[in-house]
């Protein structure tokens, strides 16, 4: 595949279209549109090959026993419905991904974050899902603490604060809609009695 020319499409703010031109593998001519976090055509993770990461997914666990999940319930537009997640947010220009996780967590949720400082293997940038976009994002593990708040939310944010024990998720999982990512990690914390032993060396 040889990309011969990127036209952005949009001049948006956190989120633009651009539109690939190119040649497929037999020499034909392709057109492929792009969603991008990135401000120019030069940031674009096909130009660049950086992946610092765009966001962050923090999976916490809270409360003395660490049996529950920090969750949110959140509105997605592109659904016309309410979406089950870990807390996640951008990542600032500058700022270390493990600092955005703790600021995103607060903003969100109102509860305090202690990130766990795990491998880079298991918190390294992860792309997710690149048919679409070229946004990676990091996974920032820890344990929440304090009184949940939706003080701190903005205008446009739609969101619930859920603190999912085992039964809670059983049911999430069965009956509601839910992250691919976030599900994958409620799955295994249903079944591990540990659910961060994997993080350990």
């Amino acid at each position: 595949m040889e990309i011969t020319q990127i036209i952005r499409q949009t001049q948006n703010k956190f989120l633009n279209m651009f539109e690939y031109r190119g040649k497929n593998k037999v020499g034909h001519d392709f057109r492929y549109f792009v969603a991008s976090r990135a401000e120019r055509e030069e940031d674009l993770k096909a130009v660049s090959q950086d992946t610092s990461p765009d966001g962050v997914i923090i999976y916490a666990l809270y409360g003395e026993k660490r049996d529950r999940v920090a969750l949110i319930r959140q509105y997605r537009i592109p659904l016309g419905d309410y979406l089950y997640e870990f807390p996640a947010g951008l990542v600032e220009k500058g700022e270390d991904y493990r600092e955005a996780a703790v600021r995103e967590m607060h903003e969100e949720t109102g509860l305090t974050l202690e990130p766990i400082h795990a491998d880079s293997m298991f918190e390294n940038a992860r792309f997710t899902t690149a048919g679409l976009t070229d946004e990676c994002c990091c996974m920032v593990y820890g344990y929440a603490s304090g009184e949940p708040s939706r003080k701190y939310l903005e205008e446009g944010e739609d969101i619930q604060i859920i603190l999912a024990d085992r039964t809670e998720i059983r049911r999430i999982l069965r009956e509601e809609k839910v992250a691919l990512m976030c599900a994958y990690q409620l799955m295994h914390f249903l079944k591990d009695e540990e659910p961060f032993a994997f993080l350990e060396q």
